[in-house]
């Protein structure tokens, strides 16, 4: 086991972020600790986790500059890292860069810290930084969510998001269709709110398109993108636009931006679908329901890895198959039907067995 370091501090330091106005170099950190992530030992302790099965693995996470919050895509990789910590023993610590130019610097030091069993870093973004830092640092093992790499010492998580997303579109073109709730009407347009134009969110886009037709050929399908993930005023001014337009389900793959659109939602009276995380409970009147794309396995996958001794630099995507995406309606006050719930459930099947195929690009 590596020498533990923890000069947290210093690494915050390094990177220009320290004490009360890092936004996560750690949640629990006290004033005196100046930007050290959580120690995760003490909170090990207090949630009753040992350190015998993780046998006192340390792990690094670097989040988007997007950072935690909005009930997303940081949270749900952090939500992995928790249960693996409750579940392993592990320590952590967490950083929120304040720029993507960070990123690489936070990642560098890290890795020459000799601290760490594995480096985490989340999101397409980072990959760049990443590749530089991974070919200088070959004997530090690394895992990257939501992207690819080919180097052999970093793990690649990813998803098969026009999968769930294939669901999303279908429900709501079911839900239309049996007009399970007055905020729905005769009209056959829904949207789609991007955070940006790239092939990893128009995965997203193409399986909910996919999804609406297969249940009713003739949906028409808005999609435009907020342009960032962190813009909840664009997303709100799009939904709105959406709206006007006659979409009454309206589906975001827009990290905290996607906020924007929930409340569009509740002053317009549409139907919301949220995204990664169950979302629902965020405004479970107007929140229908939500596509899960579950980083958090991915993330548990890769610290169970590192704990079981099984870790490759490979790249792994799953899908329904492997339980990686999923819907859910549960925490919505939005009834579905038990024969809507049957019947994406049919497609789900269909879809495992190769029987529908899911486009992953926008045609």
């Amino acid at each position: 086991m590596k020498k533990r370091i923890r000069q947290w501090a210093a690494l915050c330091a390094a990177v220009g972020i320290a004490g009360s106005a890092v936004m996560g170099c750690g949640s629990s950190a006290s004033k005196s600790d100046a930007g050290r992530g959580q120690t995760s030992q003490e909170a090990g302790k207090a949630d009753g986790a040992g350190n015998a099965s993780g046998d006192g693995a340390h792990i690094g996470i670097i989040f988007t500059e997007a950072g935690l919050g909005g009930n997303s895509f940081n949270d749900l990789a952090l939500e992995g890292v928790k249960k693996a910590a409750a579940d392993y023993g592990i320590t952590y610590d967490e950083v929120e860069p304040k720029s993507v130019s960070d990123e690489e610097i936070i990642q560098d030091e890290m890795a020459a810290s000799g601290d760490y069993d594995l480096i985490i870093c989340v999101g397409a973004e980072q990959v760049d930084a990443l590749t530089n830092v991974a070919s200088t640092y070959p004997e530090q093992r690394f895992a990257l969510l939501d992207a690819t790499s080919d180097l052999s010492n970093v793990a690649s998580y990813s998803c098969k998001e026009q999968e769930g997303a294939f669901l999303a579109g279908a429900l709501a073109a079911l839900a239309k269709q049996e007009k399970i709730d007055d905020k729905l009407g005769d009209g056959k347009t829904i949207g789609f709110i991007g955070g940006v134009d790239n092939p990893l969110i128009n995965r997203f886009a193409a399986g909910y398109k996919a999804g609406a037709e297969y249940v009713e050929p003739e949906m028409r399908v808005l999609v435009d993108y907020a342009g960032g993930f962190n813009d909840p005023t664009t997303a709100k001014t799009i939904a709105n636009t959406f709206v006007e337009k006659g979409a009454d389900v309206i589906f975001h793959a827009a990290g905290a931006s996607g906020m924007g659109m929930f409340q569009a939602a509740e002053e317009k009276g549409f139907a919301a679908i949220g995204v990664n995380l169950n979302q629902n409970s965020i405004a479970p009147d107007y929140i229908m329901a939500s596509m899960l794309k579950k980083l958090d396995s991915c993330a548990y996958h890769a610290i169970a890895s590192i704990v079981e001794d099984t870790y490759t630099g490979e790249n792994q995507m799953l899908g329904l198959s492997d339980g990686g995406v999923d819907v859910t309606v549960e925490g919505s006050n939005i009834k579905v039907s038990d024969d809507i719930l049957a019947r994406l459930d049919e497609m789900k099947q269909k879809i495992i067995s190769g029987e529908i195929q899911v486009p992953s690009e926008l045609n």
